[in-house]
């Protein structure tokens, strides 16, 4: 009788397919994403600041529209249109603070320009002439117009932005009163969509409350900075209290950044190394007090947020959209840890994304939800 091989079993075979197509298919989703995230990223910035800042004043506006003049309760949409003009004025003002700022650094960077070569050479006189004319030669080779053009550039698209920015946030206060009514027939289940809703209202008061402690602790270092800069005759003091205050919302590079900023405008100004270290170690004792001292101190258990994370997202985002990228990374991150905190697949993230391995737990949930919460 003829011997007829078993049948091979090829179930081991397609699993391992079906991984491989799903590794496939995850990188191919990744690459669009990050595609788009570039392509888009003018809009989705501003979009993103927009819902920052919408949220940002919705308790506010909530608050307004409770109160009473007389018997006459205050309609939502007065509120909503107040809000608007408020935020409206607030952001152009900033905007052409920040402009001007920045151009009249870029007036000083020309002014400066002649002498800044040679004082960042004479920083390494101490290795030896020929390092020092290595120095001098490489820094003469930078072309620094191209640099102020897109300095220039930067300051344009900051001002169309604004104007995009209000556009979103008129449209989010016209959309806010349906909200609830759009969850709830998104989900098809009241349970779900107060859930959904207490997720949305912890993300809204963590990033709230990170960017209200993060604003002062920036106006208080870039004061602090404009002082120390004001005592000792620098010309660019305004404009260094100012971009200290900015950069100060990037975190970890940014405090380093305008460290060296003060530092160096000290030391174009000047020239003379001592004069410029005690600067230099004003600035730094200002900056890891209030960065490494008081902030966190304010900022207690609020965030959960792991260092190193926080390191990764800042280079990720950085990638992806420059600048304004660095300064939203902290807010991103924070939605991420809430959104994957209470997604049972994606908890495992939120642990690599948290301070302690400790995400957020239901109960804390809870609490952010709860009247009067920060």
């Amino acid at each position: 009788m003829k011997h007829t091989p078993p049948p091979e079993d090829t179930s081991a075979e397609r699993f391992e397919l079906a991984r491989v197509q799903t590794a496939a298919l995850v990188i191919i989703a990744f690459a669009v994403v990050l595609f788009l995230l570039v392509q888009a990223r003018f809009i989705l910035i501003s979009l993103a600041v927009a819902i920052i800042l919408f949220s940002l004043t919705a308790d506010i506006i909530s608050f307004i529209a409770r109160q009473r003049i007389g018997p006459v309760r205050i309609p939502n949409w007065i509120a909503s249109i107040v809000a608007l003009l408020l935020i409206g004025a607030a952001l152009l003002s900033v905007t052409s603070i920040i402009v001007a700022q920045v151009n009249t650094i870029l007036q000083i960077t020309l002014a400066y320009a002649e002498r800044a070569p040679d004082a960042i050479a004479a920083l390494f006189a101490w290795a030896g002439a020929d390092t020092e004319a290595a120095v001098l030669n490489s820094m003469r080779t930078i072309e620094l117009s191209g640099y102020l053009r897109g300095a220039a550039g930067g300051a344009t698209s900051l001002t169309q932005g604004t104007v995009l920015v209000i556009l979103f946030v008129g449209f989010l206060f016209a959309e806010r009163v349906w909200f609830q009514t759009k969850l709830l027939n998104f989900t098809g289940s009241p349970a779900q969509a107060q859930r959904i809703g207490r997720i949305i209202t912890s993300i809204i008061h963590r990033v709230n409350y990170y960017l209200l402690v993060k604003t002062g602790i920036s106006l208080v270092t870039g004061a602090m900075t404009y002082v120390l800069a004001q005592a000792f005759g620098m010309e660019v003091a305004m404009p260094l209290g100012v971009i200290t205050f900015v950069l100060n919302f990037i975190p970890n590079v940014g405090s380093i950044v305008a460290t060296g900023l003060v530092a160096l405008a000290a030391y174009v100004q000047f020239g003379d190394p001592w004069l410029t270290t005690v600067i230099f170690a004003i600035a730094s004792v200002i900056q890891f007090m209030n960065g490494s001292i008081i902030d966190p101190m304010l900022m207690g258990r609020a965030l959960r947020l792991s260092s190193f994370g926080i390191l990764l997202s800042l280079a990720f985002w950085g990638a992806v959209w420059g600048v304004p990228g660095m300064f939203l990374s902290v807010p991103i991150m924070v939605m991420l840890l809430v959104v994957c905190s209470h997604v049972p697949s994606l908890r495992p993230i939120a642990i690599l994304l948290s301070r302690e391995g400790l995400p957020e737990t239901e109960g804390m949930l809870d609490r952010d939800s709860a009247p009067g919460s920060r």
